[in-house]
């Protein structure tokens, strides 16, 4: 894994907590402007920790980035923007909407281009939830949903999970005749489990008439046999799915990522979006990124070789792990105070990791599946960091 450059400044501690910071203070504010009330209730989101003080390399496991990068046709096609940047982008995303449907057997028309999949998600709430909605999702689930949600003004509601795993039967319990939008992380983040097709229809069946069930599948490449969920969009017309391009794809700097859905649903959507929201860069690197399938096959194969050898490695040290359809995996410390600890062992070799007692896990830490260098530095630390315990 190529280290990122260290960058000597404070680190934010919010950022520790997976996301959670403090309100910005609104006390200052005229008192005759004021945001709507759902606004006051956001947390702003704080992604993972990139820089430590100090010099040398820092090794970030701190956001499921790809430790191999781009595919080089993506790098490639970037590249061969620079000389027309004066130009607006395609408005429509026509070539990367027909390079996405030719790649999974989709509907181009059913298809829509966002600034990372969190938009899709924003725009979500914006067009089917506002005041005396609510918005569900689950206990361990993406803390944009709560942002969005509050954002347009509904309710976020959340529903238990079991194990770790989503419980459908819970789901379909929190559910009422204000429930408007279910999102649903599968893989799951932080957890990095996921539930079947079988359970996904169950729910979609269940959920009243008026609610869209949304499939967030940011990790879904990285899942065995697993569409994201797209054969259930196509049959039906309560479900949607989200997908990205900044994991497997390495394309997080770009900021893209798309929906499929029932044309209904997309062009509602389309109404709010922005006519330029994906620059032409971003567009034209998609495109090559996604078209580009043996890439992609390297990418999951390398991670799914060093994502067993974290498992069982750490395993043999005691730190357990459920396992993993994604690019990260959820270490198990058993406390608090074990975590942190543990934690801060990391950062004395520059290893950066998500702490997510944001995302109710405080015993926890999620590490992205880096490349060898990476992984082995993470379980040697690891394994004296026990040895410590004993």
């Amino acid at each position: 894994m190529k280290p990122v450059k260290a960058i000597s400044g404070q680190v934010n501690p919010a950022s520790l907590e997976g996301g959670a910071t403090n309100r910005n203070d609104v006390k200052s504010m005229p008192c005759a402007i004021r945001p709507k009330p759902g606004i006051l209730k956001i947390d702003p989101y704080i992604g993972g920790d990139s820089v430590l003080a100090g010099d040398g390399p820092v090794y970030k496991l701190s956001s499921n980035e790809n430790p191999l990068g781009p595919s080089p046709k993506a790098v490639a096609a970037f590249q061969a923007t620079a000389g027309s940047l004066e130009r607006y982008p395609p408005s429509d995303h026509g070539a990367l909407r027909a390079a996405i449907a030719g790649v999974h057997g989709a509907d181009p028309d059913r298809i829509i281009c966002g600034d990372g999949s969190d938009e899709v998600i924003a725009w979500l709430c914006h067009a089917y939830a506002g005041p005396g909605d609510e918005v569900l999702y689950t206990e361990h689930g993406f803390l944009m949903y709560r942002i969005s949600a509050l954002a347009s003004g509904a309710a976020p509601v959340i529903a238990p999970e079991t194990g770790r795993r989503v419980d459908v039967d819970r789901l379909l319990a929190a559910t009422t005749p204000r429930t408007r939008l279910v999102f649903l992380t599968n893989p799951g983040n932080p957890t990095a489990t996921m539930i079947g097709d079988d359970e996904i229809r169950r729910l979609s069946e269940g959920l009243p008439p008026e609610a869209l069930l949304v499939l967030d599948g940011a990790y879904a490449e990285f899942a065995d046999d697993y569409d994201g969920g797209q054969a259930l969009v196509q049959a039906r017309d309560n479900v949607m799915m989200t997908r990205t391009f900044s994991k497997i794809y390495g394309l997080g700097g770009l900021r893209v990522g798309w929906g499929y859905g029932p044309h209904e649903v997309v062009g509602m959507l389309n109404r709010i979006r922005g006519p330029f929201n994906v620059t032409a860069p971003s567009l034209a690197a998609a495109q090559a990124a996604v078209t580009d399938r043996d890439y992609l096959a390297h990418c999951r194969a390398e991670n799914a070789r060093w994502r067993e050898f974290l498992i069982r490695e750490l395993a043999g040290v005691g730190i357990m792990a459920d396992p993993s359809s994604t690019n990260f995996i959820l270490a198990r410390f058993g406390d608090i105070t074990r975590a942190e600890a543990a934690d801060r062992a990391l950062r004395a070799r520059r290893v950066l990791v998500r702490r997510v007692a944001g995302y109710g896990l405080p015993d926890c830490l999620r590490i992205t599946v880096g490349d060898e260098t990476a992984c082995r530095l993470v379980v040697d630390v690891l394994r004296d960091f026990m040895r410590g315990q004993d």
